[in-house]
């Protein structure tokens, strides 16, 4: 019996924390998109950035996480699609913490791109191991409650980066990382 096999055969339950983790690493990487914008405001004067400089926050997690998305394929070959989602949602969470504890703007742009390679293969990962995990008719129906958090993760992002912001510190945006992370890394 091949891998693939033995994952189709997974029980109900396994196969619900199958979804919940997956979807757990996708929502950090874009949750965390969108959660950014309301706070660069904030990180102006704490990081003696002007509003040109700031966007640089944005750009280096974009960057980053475009030129590593094409090598998701040769680093989940090379290591192992699970081993790599466990590198890649700790790198994650660890590069989240730091972003949370810059204190220039050249650290956080440092930071942001470790982050965004980090969460680059999140997305195409979590979406070969539900293809994996289930028989294809039972596909389309873990995709469509997968999908579902990964539609509330953009919306929930401005939403929750200004609440966060206006009673807290733009620090906890990143800080909020660590508990959805450690769900997945536990339910994985």
């Amino acid at each position: 019996m091949s891998q693939h096999d033995s994952l189709l055969k997974e029980s109900p339950q396994q196969k619900a924390w199958i979804i919940i983790t997956v979807m757990c690493v996708a929502i950090l990487e874009v949750l965390d998109s969108t959660i950014i914008n309301v706070a660069l405001p904030h990180m102006m004067p704490a990081l003696s950035a002007n509003q040109e400089e700031i966007t640089w926050v944005l750009t280096s997690y974009v960057v980053a996480s475009a030129v590593m998305l094409p090598l998701t394929g040769f680093f989940s070959k090379l290591l192992g699609e699970k081993k790599l989602l466990l590198i890649c949602t700790t790198g994650f969470m660890v590069s989240s913490q730091l972003c949370g504890t810059a204190n220039t703007l050249t650290e956080m742009v440092v930071l942001r791109c470790l982050q965004g390679a980090f969460g680059a293969a999140l997305i195409p990962l979590s979406q070969s191991i539900l293809k994996q995990s289930f028989p294809a008719e039972e596909q389309g129906k873990a995709m469509a409650i997968w999908g579902l958090g990964i539609m509330v993760a953009p919306v929930l992002g401005p939403t929750l980066g200004g609440i966060i912001t206006e009673h807290s510190s733009w620090r906890w945006v990143f800080y909020i990382n660590l508990p959805v992370g450690v769900i997945a890394l536990d339910t994985g």
